[in-house]
């Protein structure tokens, strides 16, 4: 019976910690998907380059 209860009590400790990651993914939400698109820019190429952002790009290729 002792060991019963330790198992149902271990269960009900791993639901709630569970809950409780579940719950702080979806209070950061707007964090973590606005660091993922930044994160899937970067792999893809097209960073963010503030220093390059005000020349024209048409005059270094031209044909």
């Amino acid at each position: 019976m002792k060991s019963t209860w330790r198992f149902v009590l271990k269960i009900v400790g791993l639901s709630l910690a569970a809950a409780g990651v579940i719950c702080v993914i979806i209070g950061c939400w707007d964090k973590l998907a606005e660091e993922a698109a930044g994160l899937r820019s970067k792999l893809q190429g097209k960073g963010n380059y503030p220093e390059f952002s005000d020349y024209d790009d048409d005059l270094f290729y031209e044909e």
